[in-house]
């Protein structure tokens, strides 16, 4: 969440900032029901001192009538106590309702604009291969070569489940292998997460657990949800710490399961494996300073560009349009690699920085130099989306008698060079 003292002080910027994320909120409406609050607390603040004092005059020795009179009056207060409290309790629920709606500020070299479109090409990296024949799509390729089993995913969970076998399911292993062994040799520690965590944390980390707008599955009878994300875990860790400055930054990737309702997602591009309801990711996430996060930013996304690189698949980066940041970034990279399949880029990787917008609302700090305790800095970035990269590598690396290479960095982790159709 934003500062409240930024809010009230800048009022006029966080209302242009508004326009520019394309979300509903309503700044001033916060600033008025902080008021309130404000107002209302100093109410009962008076309130109970009077308890105070009528406590103490009750304690000397009173004349009958006197005693009587104050403790009439100590019902009373009393009485307004609870009332106040009751209004006292459904102003917070309010004030917060309208204070989570207000997404992070921006940073000022984001591309301005509603959708996906308005992001900014940074650059493309590798050529997008000439086919002498004509290629499949991920799907095809998929059953052809008996790696993932769309059907029996289906009929036993529902709609866009799937089963991973042979080459399929040691393809989703290389891949986290190969992601987790790279992240490690560049200072990461290597976690992996509960795939459930408590409400609270996915609201701290910036997404909507209930509601009609949720994308997450919520576990019946309990506060428990199933993670969209490691972000979600693994920033809950920190939940409450003051963290020391000398220890900073932290840098952690995270393997787990991962978990989308995916509501309304449907249509050719969405297909086989692209957008999927479970799926396997490995995230990196980082707890700095906040002079270090801008740079800690680009380094995230040179990591992705390194693992792509080395994966020999084609991509494109984007710096991600105000629109189309979601509340908790400030600033957006995504990676969208050459899908044959579909004839343009898909997203594979996105990387942000989130400022102190997590941090605030998981009340993670650090304590500096001079010991004063400070909000840290919180940033993500995919590492391996696994089925999207399946879908990268089985399009692009595919030969005409339907069989498919494996990328040189993977054939240790598979034991082969190639994926050939069963039978052959």
């Amino acid at each position: 969440m934003v500062d409240i003292k930024f809010v009230k002080e800048n009022l006029e910027i966080v209302k242009e900032n508004i326009k520019k994320r394309n979300v509903k909120a309503d700044a001033e409406k916060v600033i008025e029901l902080y008021n309130k609050k404000n107002s209302l607390q100093l109410q009962l603040d008076g309130i109970r001192n009077k308890k105070n004092e009528n406590a103490q005059k009750m304690k000397g020795k009173l004349p009958e009538d006197e005693r009587n009179k104050l403790i009439e009056e100590g019902k009373d207060i009393k009485n307004q106590i609870a009332s106040l409290e009751e209004e006292q309790k459904k102003l917070e629920e309010e004030y917060l309702s309208e204070y989570i709606k207000l997404p992070n500020l921006t940073h000022p070299t984001t591309p301005i604009g509603d959708t996906d479109k308005d992001s900014t090409e940074l650059k493309k990296v590798g050529n997008p291969r000439q086919f002498n024949f004509k290629p499949k799509d991920h799907t095809v390729l998929a059953n052809d070569l008996d790696i993932v089993d769309f059907e029996a995913g289906a009929s036993v969970a529902g709609q866009k489940f799937y089963y991973l076998k042979n080459e399929g399911c040691l393809l989703e292993l290389a891949l986290v292998q190969f992601a987790m062994r790279l992240l490690v040799e560049k200072g990461f520690t290597p976690y992996m997460t509960p795939d459930m965590a408590k409400s609270s944390i996915l609201e701290g980390i910036g997404f909507a657990p209930r509601g009609n707008e949720t994308n997450i599955y919520s576990i019946e009878n309990s506060d428990l949800c199933l993670i969209a994300t490691a972000e979600i875990t693994i920033g809950g860790m920190f939940l409450n710490k003051v963290l020391e400055e000398k220890n900073l930054p932290l840098k952690m990737a995270g393997f787990s399961h991962c978990f989308r309702t995916e509501a309304g997602a449907a249509g050719q591009a969405t297909r086989g494996l692209y957008r999927v309801h479970q799926f396997s990711k490995v995230e990196m996430f980082v707890i700095c300073k906040p002079e270090d996060s801008d740079k800690i930013l680009e380094d995230l996304r040179s990591i992705e560009e390194e693992i792509y690189t080395k994966l020999g698949i084609p991509y494109r980066v984007l710096d991600i349009a105000s629109g189309d940041l979601g509340n908790p970034a400030y600033k957006k990279y995504d990676l969208e690699a050459w899908m044959p399949g579909r004839g343009e880029y898909g997203e594979i990787t996105s990387t942000s920085n989130c400022t102190d917008f997590q941090s605030r609302r998981l009340n993670i700090k650090f304590k500096d130099s001079e010991g004063k305790n400070k909000f840290v800095h919180m940033l993500n970035g995919t590492a391996i989306a696994v089925p999207r990269v399946i879908i990268s590598i089985l399009e692009n690396f595919q030969r005409e008698d339907g069989s498919v290479e494996i990328p040189e960095v993977l054939v240790p982790y598979i034991g082969s060079k190639e994926i050939t159709r069963k039978g052959k």
